[in-house]
């Protein structure tokens, strides 16, 4: 079957780098810390231009040291996204905070900005916002309400590091604390589990580093509890091999993402906001009659994804928050329609020209 997200050819084309790098680790055994943990985080500061660049074990790990970092605590809210992977709103519930969901938008599937200032309370402390797909919502417009309401502005970029505004502004580096993942199926991924946090503030970059590594800067001295969320050194030494090509990388992503736009048909294509740039962490279509379009695929090989089926309000781990899915209209029709078609940037053209093929005769 054909692979959802080619993951093999990208690693032979990289190949005798990182199994050098690799290599090199086995040999010296620092397999935690160590010079390619220090260079990445130098690294991914400079790709992202944030002052702060700290590595840790995941993304949601990446998540909590945020919120915690920022004072997040037991009964405050944090407005929110319902349609995104659990992993945000989880780490806002395991701090015994409240997920306040806000709907979507109908353009890129991010939070619907206009919605969100009639849900601040007095208990609301920050606005979380999911970058979803690989392309982030207007997190100026966010900032500047979060401005506005004295909250934090948190940015999960778990799907677009390395994303772009229509300022030229790049994901990670606009809000006040921002999170990624490394999961390996991401834009940049390692070959396990890894995730990165951001800031510019010299305050929280110093709770973040001590959060990160059992509240110690000195051996055995612990100023603050935290917990052990390290990457490890061999997942750094394969992000530091993928950074290299990671622009390279995205305009690829770009070019067969145009294709996909540009031929198929019946279904509802994703829109790129003017100006914006997207990492196309997936590519995913709205289509009515998805369970005929994913057979029809199927039979033919063609793997597909839903991304998301259920929304987080609908989850049962989030029932005691009342929610009905009538009052969140966009994202149900988004739950209900959207489908995610094979892509990386390593997609065959021959591959892609018969998912296309098989796609619209699947009517």
């Amino acid at each position: 079957m054909l692979a959802f997200c080619d993951l093999k050819s990208q690693y032979l084309k990289y190949k005798n780098e990182i199994d050098e790098r690799i290599q090199n680790i086995l040999n010296n055994t620092s397999f935690i810390g160590g010079n390619e943990v220090s260079l990445l985080e130098s690294n991914l500061a400079n790709y992202t231009k944030a002052k702060y660049a700290y590595s840790c074990s995941n993304g949601t790990t990446a998540l909590y040291v945020a919120l915690k970092a920022l004072g997040i605590k037991e009964g405050d809210e944090i407005i929110t996204t319902p349609f995104t992977f659990i992993a945000s709103s989880e780490m806002i519930a395991l701090i015994k905070a409240k997920p306040v969901f806000v709907d979507i938008s109908e353009v890129d599937y991010n939070l619907d900005i206009s919605k969100i200032e009639s849900l601040i309370t007095p208990k609301t402390k920050a606005i979380l916002a999911v970058s979803i797909f690989g392309q982030m919502p207007d997190l100026n417009s966010i900032k500047n309400i979060c401005k506005k309401h004295n909250l934090y502005l948190i940015e999960d970029a778990a799907q677009s590091f390395g994303a772009k505004d229509d300022l030229g502004n790049i994901s990670c580096n606009i809000a006040d604390i921002s999170t990624t993942s490394f999961f390996p199926s991401k834009p940049l991924g390692c070959y396990g589990d890894g995730g990165a946090i951001f800031t510019n503030s010299d305050e929280l970059a110093k709770k973040v580093k001590l959060l990160i590594n059992h509240g110690s800067e000195m051996r055995y001295k612990h100023e603050i509890i935290g917990l052990n969320a390290r990457l490890d050194s061999i997942q750094a030494a394969v992000l530091n091999v993928k950074l290299k090509y990671f622009d390279e990388e995205i305009a690829k992503r770009n070019e067969i993402a145009n294709i996909y736009t540009k031929n198929l048909k019946n279904c509802i294509t994703p829109k790129v906001k003017s100006g914006y740039k997207s990492v196309w962490a997936q590519y995913s279509v709205r289509v009515k009659n998805r369970d005929l379009v994913v057979k029809k695929l199927s039979e033919n090989n063609i793997p597909t994804a839903i991304h998301y089926p259920i929304a987080l309000y609908s989850q049962p781990c989030f029932k005691y928050l009342d929610y009905k899915a009538s009052d969140f209209k966009v994202c149900e029709n988004v739950t209900n329609e959207i489908l995610s078609l094979p892509f990386s940037a390593f997609l065959d053209t021959l591959d892609q020209e018969k998912i296309i093929e098989i796609f619209n005769k699947g009517e």
